[in-house]
């Protein structure tokens, strides 16, 4: 932005309303235009470029959700908030999903129109930032790719490094250890061994297992180290590092990144259908996933995380059977837990 202030464009068919949040948002040092109807909302932005909109919900013409689908994908660079007198939340899911930050009852207040703003605009620029992050990892990969078809010794050098610079931005993004990691990694391979797959598949899980919350680096702070309860919205975009650690892997013509791919879009699904992002179930699922799952969630539930403590090994794999069948690849879950004396060296030799 140039050392500019944001542009920001209201949009409401209550003159009165939109007056005050133009009134608000100037003394602020906002640069803000306001219009008073969807297509005058239209017209401005062809014009101008803003950092932000806050539309109203209802109004004659092209209604405040009309304008977000109109816009959604045109102004990659904007975010949006909607401003609205129906407390409904199936419309306020909608107007979410169409990539609004918030969604905002009436009648406003001052003090927290002023801090959604301030968020709003954060979150902003922390996705611009991760864009920007993402762009340069890709680039990245590509570069180490090329180098690598130099000489074997220099493959496995610089795979090395790359794994180690993407799996230090997850930790550093969600307070993990490289323990937890170093864990993943162990437990993926003995698990992916136990389930006899070939020894060069189990090496490849093993290196690439983790890598698999990678895709964190694009979840905003206020989300991803949320002490409590997630609401429903925030668990959408939680979902969506699944995903993101899909796009930042997946583009690589390694072996190794593309497997961790597989794994960052795949951990979190269920074998019955109830998981993310996509909702697979059973053997659709591809075992590195079913794989990961398993490990993941025995890692989470064993060591303390910033919404809980750790529970005992009894405990957790109390969880873990009761997961069996539905969440957990039933015959996976039998050979991680025969093999569970192994599983404990590695917790123990990897200990936080």
């Amino acid at each position: 932005m140039s050392g500019r202030p944001p542009r920001m464009l209201i949009v409401d068919d209550d003159e009165m309303l939109c007056q005050l949040l133009y009134r608000w948002l100037t003394k602020e040092q906002y640069d803000c235009t306001a219009v008073y109807s969807g297509e005058e909302a239209l017209a401005a932005l062809e014009q101008t470029s803003f950092e932000l909109l806050i539309t109203d919900l209802n109004m004659p013409g092209i209604s405040g959700i009309e304008l977000l689908g109109g816009i959604r994908g045109k102004y990659p660079e904007m975010i949006s908030i909607v401003v609205s007198a129906v407390d409904d939340h199936s419309i306020a899911i909608s107007a979410l999903e169409l990539d609004a930050f918030a969604y905002v009852i009436k009648p406003i207040n001052k003090s927290e129109t002023l801090i959604n703003v301030s968020n709003a605009l954060r979150h902003r620029q922390l996705d611009l930032e991760n864009r920007e992050y993402s762009e340069e990892m890709n680039e990245l990969v590509i570069k180490r790719t090329r180098e690598l078809q130099v000489k074997e010794e220099e493959v496995r050098l610089s795979r090395d490094e790359t794994i180690c610079c993407l799996t230090r931005a997850a930790e550093f993004r969600d307070n993990e250890t490289a323990q937890h990691t170093m864990r993943m990694g162990n437990y993926c391979e003995l698990l992916a061994e136990k389930a006899g797959l070939d020894p060069e598949l189990c090496k490849l899980i093993g290196d690439a297992s983790p890598l698999h919350d990678v895709g964190k680096i694009g979840i905003p702070d206020q989300i991803l180290l949320k002490p409590g309860k997630l609401t429903p919205e925030e668990f959408k975009v939680i979902e969506t590092h699944c995903e993101i650690g899909r796009r930042i892997l997946g583009e690589s013509s390694s072996k190794l990144l593309k497997t961790g791919a597989d794994i960052a879009l795949n951990h979190h699904e269920k074998v019955d259908g109830s998981g993310y992002p996509r909702g697979l179930a059973g053997d659709n699922i591809p075992i590195v996933g079913r794989i990961a799952a398993i490990c993941d969630v025995f890692d989470a539930l064993t060591f303390d995380r910033v919404y809980k403590k750790a529970f005992s090994i009894e405990k957790s794999i109390a969880i873990l059977k009761e997961g069996r069948g539905s969440h957990f690849d039933a015959k996976l879950l039998d050979l991680f837990l025969e093999a569970l004396d192994e599983i404990l060296l590695i917790k123990t030799h990897y200990s936080q």
